[in-house]
């Protein structure tokens, strides 16, 4: 099941993601209201980096590739 979490909250980070300039090029960026546990894998997976103190967090690009198959996964139309 936390593996379930962990899938469904990258989706909805990628979901509710929005481009942001950040000076050296753009990102897509979230605002990370999920839980703590599942934010903390997905950052060890590499899936999203941002500051513990942040109140957003960026996708990387292995976040976005993920997120994307798992949209087809989930049979979620984009």
């Amino acid at each position: 099941m936390k593996d379930q979490i962990d899938e469904l909250t990258l989706l909805l980070l990628y979901l509710t993601s929005f481009p942001d300039d950040y000076g050296l090029g753009e990102a897509q960026r979230s605002w990370k209201g999920y839980p703590f546990e599942s934010l903390n894998e997905l950052n060890d997976n590499n899936y999203i980096v941002g500051s513990k103190r942040a109140k957003s967090v960026h996708l990387t690009e292995d976040g976005i590739k993920q997120a994307q198959e798992l949209m087809k996964k989930y049979n979620i139309m984009d």
